[in-house]
This record gives structure tokens, C-alpha cells and sequence, in this order.
């Protein structure tokens, strides 16, 4: 009798101990594809608010054509590309980020070429536009810090024992980090000349 209550109590504990264990890696697992839609939030303001700040500096730069067509061309190939951060693969992530990486560095120029334009710089619809870009350019930042620690939490209990060999039965595999190439262009500084 003795020894059936303490097998009993031993398979409770363990039973337990798996389901803590398969509940935190689901609330992990949650919180990556939160940390993704924050993302996608982000992105999708920036996305808004460049044809008003195109817009605004077309009125003022109307020389300045290619440096327009560029920002809404990487515009267009950022906002095309759709990913599910739940199943995201290595090749995915780093298309996406490449996409993301030549808008920040269009935006970049945008905004460099803007600086040639006293009036335009004086402009106060021009003025808040970009300090709402600037403002979603530092959300975008924050929120990438936020689903790479996510995506870092989940990684190492994915890959620690005994964790893995739960991960593994239940399916959970390994998250992609959101970095940036090593050539990418958003590591640039931007280059302004007169």
C-alpha cells in the first residue's frame, strides 16, 4: 500500500512537472507571435505615413524624382512580403528583413534629400511627419529588441534539457531571430551631398 501511493504521488509529480513544462513553452510560443503582430503594427503605421511624407517633399523636390520612386518602390516590396512568425523559415526571415532593411535606408535618403529644402524643413506638416516616422522607426526597433527576446526565451528552453526532449514530442521547434544582413543597407550610415 505504502509503496502504490508513493508511485502514485512520484507519476502526479511528473505529470505535472511535463505539463508546467509544455504550458510555458505554448505561453512562449504565444508571446513570439505577439511579439511578431507588434512588429507587423509598426510596420504597418510606417507604411501609412510615407505617401504623406512622399507627398510633402514631392511638393518642395520636384527634382528630386528617383529618390521618390525609390522610397515607394521599397515600400511596395516591403509591404508585399507576409509572414507567419509561427512557421517562419531562415529564408523568409532574412527576405523580410532585407525588404524592411532597403525601406529604412530608402527613408533614409528621403529624409537626407528634405534637409536641402529650408521651406520644406519649416513645413509643419513636413515637421510632424517626420517626427512620426522617427517616433515609428524607434517603436520598430523596440519591438524587434522585444520579439528577439521572446524568440530568445524560447529558443533556449527549446534547446535545454529536459525541455528539448518535451519540445520535440509536442513539435516545438526553434524561432528565427529578426536580424539584419551583415551587408544591409539600414547598418549604413546615410550619405548626404550637396
Amino acid at each position: 500500500m505504502t509503496t502504490g501511493i508513493i508511485i502514485l504521488i512520484i507519476v502526479v509529480l511528473l505529470a505535472g512537472f511535463i505539463i508546467g513544462l509544455y504550458n510555458k513553452l505554448v505561453k512562449l510560443s504565444v508571446r513570439v507571435e505577439e511579439a511578431w503582430a507588434d512588429i507587423d503594427v509598426q510596420l504597418k503605421r510606417r507604411y501609412d505615413l510615407i505617401p504623406n511624407l512622399v507627398e510633402t517633399v514631392k511638393g518642395y523636390a520636384k527634382h528630386e524624382r528617383d529618390t521618390l520612386e525609390a522610397v515607394l518602390e521599397a515600400r511596395s516590396k516591403a509591404t508585399a512580403m507576409n509572414i507567419d512568425a509561427s512557421n517562419v523559415t531562415p529564408e523568409q526571415m532574412k527576405a523580410f528583413a532585407g525588404a524592411q532593411s532597403g525601406l529604412s535606408g530608402a527613408l533614409g535618403k528621403l529624409l537626407a534629400v528634405a534637409e536641402q529644402y529650408p521651406n520644406l524643413k519649416a513645413n509643419e506638416n513636413f515637421l510632424e511627419l517626420q517626427k512620426e516616422i522617427t517616433d515609428t522607426e524607434n517603436k520598430i526597433q523596440s519591438a524587434r529588441r522585444f520579439y528577439n527576446g521572446v524568440v530568445r526565451d524560447i529558443n533556449t528552453m527549446i534547446l535545454s534539457f529536459p525541455t528539448n526532449i518535451l519540445a520535440g514530442m509536442f513539435g516545438f521547434n526553434k524561432k528565427e531571430f529578426f536580424d539584419l544582413d551583415d551587408d544591409a543597407k539600414e547598418k549604413e550610415a546615410v550619405k548626404v551631398s550637396f
